[in-house]
């Protein structure tokens, strides 16, 4: 038989077992037991510290569950200032930025960069090994003291195996998943959406509730450390935060050249869309901290490092119209059109909106100042319109009572939110379904473009995707046409003969 355990001893223990499987699950992603189990371990802990709140530790996970409601937030002045970084975006400044460094220093440096993670700064006081104070980036000089909040995020660890003053910083950072169930769940309860992660990041650690900043899955990453008799490299640094239990980027890198440092950065762009977590740059640091010290700061930021910023997936701009596309099933969808405007590496000047209930929910009025969003090869769309600085000149959009490319009745079913054209023959139907018909996924059909269906159509050569293979009773008429001579009207029709090849599932699919 075991001999009974103090209620003390076991809350120490269930305290140090369930911080090391928080370890093992947010530092390491090697879980050693299972949800469930877990669950049994924390509620077992919660029943002892109520019973016995006198044993219970200041790094209990039970903490993370978040406590009474403040009324506001303190003032906390920064020991070291969290200035701004200034921003690069072409190689050649990361150039210009090294030049200035070696100008200064009179030797070439070692680099470490970084991904920018776009989430919220912060400052984290370890004292006696024990997270004691959290602070966030506020004005660079001062910030609010939201320790309470930052307690919850179970990535950030509330006890460390360094017994001296410790001040670590990073950013705290949505998961793009956990961001879009987030917003989900907003949406079914009928709460206004975040704009982006890092938007409801911000507003999670503005909460004087910290209980509900614990129902968001919020997460940290480490980025620099301060503490006495450390190492003299900043890469170091992050090595030894690593090593005692801080979450570190795995993606940050050690360089001895410039060139090295611009070629990762701009690899790393193309990557950047399959990171879990949004990135809107990178990072480049002095990796020694006694050189850090020579090349000082001016009144904004930091002269040792810089940030490559990546072309904006968000943007302002201005919606001068909305206007109705027609679907191949008929379905009326609303596009914002845009004043021109800078997105990912493209001049945006449509935005999708989806359909007419999501103009209502957001919002939007023609001529209302807009954020818009591009993420990897996702159609631009629009996330919110900037309400204050309406002027009174918006304008309401009315859905028609009538189809805007034939005329067409339009109708919506009980439970849907889309609004049809009730025409199957409406000519923007019709082009859209021989679109799909043709496409690479369906009948692959070389040659039989947009524009080539567009003026198939106009010219009355197709009323719908099944005239394509009688096409070459119309020869004469296909030659005929602006830009086909007989050559290209032949290739056009040896590619519709060929799709009669593909497998029954893309054609399936193709209907």
């Amino acid at each position: 038989m075991k001999p009974k355990i103090s209620s003390d001893k076991r809350i120490k223990e269930l305290t140090d077992l369930i911080n090391k499987h928080n370890r093992k699950y947010y530092l390491d992603d090697n879980p050693e037991i299972s949800d469930y189990e877990y669950d049994l371990l924390v509620r077992e802990l919660l029943e002892l510290e109520k019973k016995y709140p006198q044993y219970k530790r200041p790094d209990s996970p039970t903490r993370r569950i978040g406590g009474e409601p403040l009324k506001e937030f303190k003032t906390i002045k920064h020991q070291f200032p969290m200035l701004s970084i200034d921003n690069t975006y072409s190689p050649e400044e990361i150039l210009d930025f090294d030049k200035r460094v070696i100008k200064l220093l009179a030797e070439k440096p070692e680099y470490v960069v970084e991904p920018k993670v776009d989430g919220i700064a912060v400052s984290l006081i370890y004292q006696d090994g024990l997270f004691f104070r959290g602070v966030s980036r506020g004005d660079g000089w001062q910030g609010d003291e939201i320790t309470a909040n930052l307690r919850t995020i179970k990535s950030l660890p509330l006890s460390v195996p360094f017994s001296f003053p410790l001040e670590a910083r990073g950013e705290i950072y949505f998961k793009k998943e956990d961001f879009r169930f987030l917003n989900s769940e907003r949406k079914r309860r009928g709460e206004v959406l975040f704009a982006n992660p890092r938007n409801a990041a911000a507003g999670s650690l503005k909460l004087l509730d910290s209980s509900l900043v614990a129902q968001r899955p919020l997460n940290f990453f480490a980025y620099t450390g301060y503490f006495k008799n450390g190492p003299k490299e900043h890469y170091r640094v992050l090595q030894f935060l690593k090593k005692i239990g801080f979450p570190v980027n795995s993606h940050i890198k050690l360089f001895s050249g410039i060139e090295e440092v611009i070629e990762y950065c701009q690899n790393f762009q193309k990557e950047r869309n399959k990171l879990p977590y949004d990135i809107d740059g990178m990072v480049i640091k002095v990796n020694s901290l006694l050189d850090q010290e020579k090349l000082g700061r001016t009144t904004k930021s930091p002269r040792w490092l810089i940030a490559y910023k990546f072309p904006a997936v968000q943007a302002t701009t201005r919606l001068k119209d909305i206007i109705l596309q027609v679907g191949r099933t008929g379905i009326l969808t609303p596009v914002a059109l845009l004043e021109p405007v800078e997105l990912a590496g493209s001049t945006v000047s449509r935005a999708t909106l989806h359909n007419k209930d999501e103009i209502q929910r957001l919002d939007v009025r023609i001529g209302d100042k807009v954020f818009i969003e591009k993420g990897g090869d996702i159609i631009p769309k629009v996330l919110k319109a900037v309400k204050e600085v309406r002027n009174g000149k918006e304008r309401i959009f009315k859905m028609p009572g009538e189809c805007p490319v034939c005329g067409g009745k339009l109708y919506q079913d009980a439970g849907e939110v889309a609004v049809r054209c009730e025409k199957v023959r409406c000519p923007a139907q019709v082009k859209e379904r021989i679109k799909h018909f043709a496409s690479r996924d369906a009948m692959d059909i070389e040659g039989l473009g947009k524009a080539m269906v567009n003026l198939l159509v106009e010219k009355k050569l197709l009323a719908d995707y099944g005239d394509l293979y009688s096409l070459k009773l119309k020869l004469a008429e296909l030659i005929s046409l602006e830009r086909m001579g007989e050559k290209s009207s032949r290739n056009l029709l040896d590619a519709i003969e060929k799709s009669k090849g593909k497998p029954l599932s893309n054609f399936i699919f193709a209907l």
